[in-house]
């Protein structure tokens, strides 16, 4: 693929924060770590096409509470969010049948007035 960023490098930061989640099920971990890691991984942000491979990547793994730290963390930073990155969330919330946490980040989106069609 023609992405600047390399496949092998989305996969290990996906690893790397599935190992963090692996973690926190044994020892509370703070959003910090998360927050960390991708600060180290994308000190001047992802870029939105690598925040949805990341995101679509976490998804497969139905690790939803990771996407949500995910997008916290763009919130945070004021790194842009559109809707493919809502798509991947909200995928996770169907993998893992949360559904009033999808319906919660649809509501989100159109607080943020992140147009469904975006590109």
């Amino acid at each position: 693929s023609m992405s600047p960023v390399k496949d092998a490098a989305i996969d290990s930061v996906v690893q790397k924060l599935l190992r963090l989640e692996q973690q926190a099920l044994k020892q509370p971990l703070l959003p910090d770590a998360f927050f960390a890691a991708l600060d180290q991984a994308f000190p001047n942000g992802p870029g939105p096409r690598t925040s949805t491979r990341i995101l679509s990547g976490l998804a497969k793994k139905r690790a939803l509470g990771t996407s949500l730290l995910v997008l916290s963390w763009h919130t945070i930073n004021k790194h842009e969010l559109n809707c493919f990155h809502f798509g991947a969330v909200i995928d996770a919330c169907a993998q893992t049948s949360e559904w009033t946490e999808a319906l919660q980040l649809f509501s989100l989106m159109s607080q943020m007035s992140v147009e469904s069609d975006t590109v």
